[in-house]
């Protein structure tokens, strides 16, 4: 009988198509690796971009709000811009308890960088705290260093927005948008006596440069156009 023959032992990887397997394996997980981050990079500044937009949104709505409640009390400014500030005379916006408060917004620097900032008084009833709250919303604007939120005079309320790095206004007036400034007198009216003493204008256009960023950035205008001049509130 003839005997077999054993076969021969199966021969193994060599060193060197070890050495090129793992190269292989190595560049595919750094492949990997960079795409996983650069998904992880997108879905973070689409959700900055995201959660600016809402934010804005947000701070506008809070604009075209403000501006559509203007209020002319006896005697009193409904509306002023000195080029650092607006302030507004505004009803409040709880109709079950009709109110008077003072709004100011401005661009002020604090611990979260420079932001668009709303300054909001308490309610009141009489001129004397109209008077009070006027200026103290005139004070809250030279004072930069004050942070959002902090307690501000007189028990108000100050609210950190978006980050702006300037803002204009300007006013249509007699058809056309001129720079917002000192608004004329208004002529006395023996049948109006108690009226507001100076003209509201018939529309405010906002413009805001947003900084460079992962959220939003370059300029924006916002027009308001009063709703007795018969135009859309805020376009």
């Amino acid at each position: 009988m003839r005997r077999a023959t054993p076969t021969a032992a199966a021969r193994g990887f060599t060193l060197i198509e070890l050495l090129v397997a793992i190269s292989v394996m190595a560049l595919l997980s750094l492949v990997s690796w960079r795409g996983l981050e650069s998904m992880s990079r997108a879905t973070t500044q689409n959700q900055q971009r995201a959660d600016a937009v809402l934010t804005l949104q947000a701070t506008l709505a809070q604009w075209g709000a403000d501006l559509d409640a203007i209020t002319s009390l006896a005697q009193t400014r409904p509306i002023d811009w000195d080029g650092r500030v607006l302030r507004l005379t505004r009803r409040g916006s709880d109709a079950s308890a009709p109110s008077v408060l003072v709004v100011a917004w401005a661009l002020k620097s604090g611990s979260d960088g420079v932001r668009w900032r709303r300054w909001q008084s308490l309610p009141f009833t009489t001129r004397s705290e109209w008077q009070q709250a006027w200026n103290t919303a005139a004070s809250w604007a030279q004072d930069s260093g004050a942070a959002a939120g902090a307690n501000v005079p007189g028990g108000a309320s100050d609210v950190s927005l978006v980050p702006v790095n300037s803002w204009q206004l300007y006013y249509f007036r007699e058809n056309s948008w001129v720079p917002a400034g000192q608004l004329p007198t208004v002529a006395a009216n023996p049948n109006n006596p108690s009226g507001p003493v100076v003209a509201l204008p018939d529309g405010v256009r906002l413009v805001i440069t947003l900084p460079p960023g992962d959220g939003l950035s370059g300029t924006l205008t916002r027009d308001w156009v009063r709703p007795t001049v018969g135009a859309p509130r805020s376009s």
